[in-house]
Order: structure tokens, then sequence, then C-alpha cells
């Protein structure tokens, strides 16, 4: 019986697959600046889509605020409970950072269903009057996208360290990402139609990983 080889270290998997992304990215990489592209680079690692080297935007250090954040151990809002699953939390818990969803609250429920607006919008609402919560990765919900905005210039809520905006789908999803643009808020998104929860975890750990490794990954 013929021998297969193949790697079997995690570690050796996980540095092999970045090796590939990097050389398949070609001079794709020369758009970005250093501390953006172990973001990207987890994000086509995430999805194996080479398109998102050239949909994804960052806005008004977005990275770095993120760092800042992520350091002083404030809280993040997610609109999926997937997407706060998805997060590390053996390395949350180093900063002592909590990752959360309310759009399964039952008291969010009621109230959405009594106001007739979406989980998400109560849910945002909700968690952007936390003092703590000052990241918000929205990877669902066009709606999460566009109550944030409108909480944020009423001079209802602070302004936040970070938003992560790549709500995927065909109603609002692409227009959401667009409402921060000329704006002064740390953003992170992808244009047109492609996100999800699963891109905004990517697009986290990014961030987060470049605090503990050299290179982000």
């Amino acid at each position: 019986m013929r021998k297969i080889s193949y790697i079997k270290v995690p570690e050796n998997i996980e540095k092999r697959s970045f090796e590939i992304i990097t050389e398949e990215m070609g001079d794709s990489v020369l758009k970005y600046e250093e501390n953006q592209l172990p973001v990207i680079k987890r994000v086509i690692h995430t999805t194996g889509d080479f398109e998102y080297a050239d949909l994804m935007e960052f806005k008004n250090n977005a990275i770095e605020s993120g760092k800042e954040a992520l350091r002083k151990g404030f809280d993040i809002y997610c609109d999926t409970q997937m997407i706060a699953n998805g997060l590390s939390k053996k390395t949350l818990e180093k900063f002592g950072i909590k990752a959360y969803s309310l759009v399964s609250d039952d008291e969010v429920a009621k109230i959405a269903k009594e106001r007739k607006v979406t989980r998400s919008i109560v849910g945002i609402e909700k968690a952007a009057k936390d003092k703590n919560t000052k990241i918000f990765l929205i990877g669902n919900a066009p709606t999460a996208l566009f109550r944030l905005k409108e909480l944020i210039d009423s001079g209802e809520i602070e302004k936040p360290a970070l938003i992560v905006g790549v709500p995927v789908g065909f109603v609002g999803a692409a227009e959401s990402k667009t409402i921060f643009e000329n704006s002064d808020i740390p953003y992170i998104t992808v244009r047109g139609r492609k996100g999800g929860s699963t891109i905004a975890v990517g697009i986290l750990h990014g961030i987060l990983y470049q605090i503990f490794t050299r290179d982000g990954f």
C-alpha cells in the first residue's frame, strides 16, 4: 500500500496555508498597510475566496483602534450568536473581554415583536447603551448596522472603538456597508453582498492575533 504524505501538525498546516495565501495574493498585497494584511489573509483562509483581497476596506485607523480597545478589555457585541461562539474565548479571556449577542434574548424578542422591528435592531440598541461595549461585529443584519449609525448620529451613544460591518445578503446588505464612508468611525467592511458571521470572526481574529504574534496568525 502506497504511503500517503500529508502535513499532520496543526501549526504547520496553518503556517503553510498562509504561505500559499501570500503567494497567490501576488501584487495585491501592495495595496494594503502592513497591519491590514493579517486581517485580509485570515478572511481568505476562512473562505478560500481571494476576491476578498479586492473587496475589503479599512477606515480611520480601524486596526489600531481595535487593538487598543481589546487591550483595554472592552466588550464585543455580535449580531449573531455564531459570531460570539466563533471567537477565541481563550484569547479573549486574557483581556477579560466578553463577546455576546442579544438576538435570542427573551426580552429583546418581546420588544421587537411589540415594535414590529427586527430583533437585531433592539439588540444593538440595548448593547450600545453598555459603556463597556466598544466593538461591534455585524455579520448578518443590515438593520443592526443602520440602527447603530442612527444611534451614533443622534448622540445617543459614544463613538465606538471599532465597527466591523460585513452583513451578507440581498436586501440592504450592500447599502448598509456604505453608511460609514464619510464618518470618522474606525470601520472595516467588505464591499457588496459578500460577508457573514464567519467573515466577522475572521476579521476580529486577524486583529486580535496581531497582539500576540509577530505575523498575526
